[in-house]
C-alpha cells in the first residue's frame, strides 16, 4: 500500500466529533503540510457502526496527503487480541485508515510477544503505519515492529522537569504527547533535545486533554 507523503512533525490525537467542532477539523486539515498523522477516534475506537462525519474528515485528510491512524486501546496487553484486531479492521473498512494508533501499550519485554502478534495482524489488514503509545520509554524490542513509539504522554509540568532516559533502540521515530502546554512554548525544540522528531502539544487538561488542538492550529473562534 502506498503511504501518504506528509512528513511534518505533528502527530495529533484529536478526539472531538466533526459535527460538534467543524471549525477545528477544518483548521486541522488546513495544516496538512505540518502533520505527520492524525489519530481518528470516533468512540474510544471505531464504534459499533460507521459514522459518516468521521468518514468525511478521514477522506479529506487522505486527500490532503495526511496519514489517518485508527485508535484502539490494548489495555497494556490484557485486552483480547481478537477485539483489537476487529476494531482495526473496522477502522480500515469504514474510514480507510492508513494505519493504527495503539493506546495503553505495555513497555516491558514480557508483553512484547502480544504486540508482535498484534503488529503482524495489523499488517495483514493493510495497516501501513503502526504507532504504539507506551507513554514512557519501552524496551528496545518494540522498535522492531513500530514506525512510531510514543515515549512520553503527560502534563507539561512533568515534561519540563524531567529528562527522559536515553533511547537505546533504533528503527522507529519517537513521539512526545504533552498536554497543559502554555501558549508560546516551543515543544518541538524540547522534543528534539529528548530525541523525539514527532510531537503534539495541546493546552487541554483534565480527563480529556485531547479534545483541544495544538495552539498553532486552533481554529478562529474555537472554545
Amino acid at each position: 500500500m502506498s503511504l501518504p507523503s506528509a512528513s511534518g512533525p505533528l502527530l495529533v490525537p484529536y478526539y472531538e466529533h466533526p459535527s460538534v467542532r467543524p471549525a477545528e477539523w477544518d483548521a486541522l486539515i488546513a495544516a496538512a503540510p505540518r502533520l505527520h498523522a492524525v489519530v481518528l477516534n470516533p468512540a474510544s475506537g471505531p464504534g459499533e457502526r460507521p459514522d459518516p462525519a468521521f468518514a468525511e474528515v478521514a477522506e479529506r485528510l487522505r486527500t490532503a496527503d495526511v496519514r489517518v491512524l485508527g485508535y484502539a486501546d490494548t489495555d497494556y496487553g490484557r485486552r483480547p487480541m481478537t477485539d483489537v484486531v476487529r476494531e482495526l479492521s473496522r477502522h480500515r473498512a469504514w474510514y480507510g485508515t492508513d494505519g493504527a494508533f495503539l493506546d495503553q501499550v505495555a513497555s516491558g519485554e514480557a508483553e512484547f510477544t502480544y504486540y508482535r502478534r498484534l503488529a503482524t495482524a495489523a499488517w495483514g489488514l493493510g495497516c501501513g503505519t503502526l504507532a504504539l503509545n507506551h507513554g514512557t520509554v519501552p524496551h528496545p524490542s518494540y522498535a522492531r515492529i513500530a514506525d512510531v513509539l510514543v515515549t512520553f504522554e503527560g502534563p507539561w509540568a512533568t515534561y519540563r522537569r524531567n529528562h527522559l532516559p536515553p533511547w537505546t533502540g533504533a528503527g522507529a521515530r519517537l513521539c512526545h504527547l504533552v498536554y497543559g502546554v502554555p501558549a508560546g512554548v516551543d515543544l518541538a525544540a524540547s522534543a528534539r533535545e529528548r530525541g523525539a522528531t514527532l510531537h503534539c502539544a495541546v493546552p487541554g487538561v483534565g480527563d480529556h486533554p485531547w479534545g483541544t488542538l495544538p495552539h498553532a492550529l486552533k481554529a478562529t473562534g474555537s472554545r
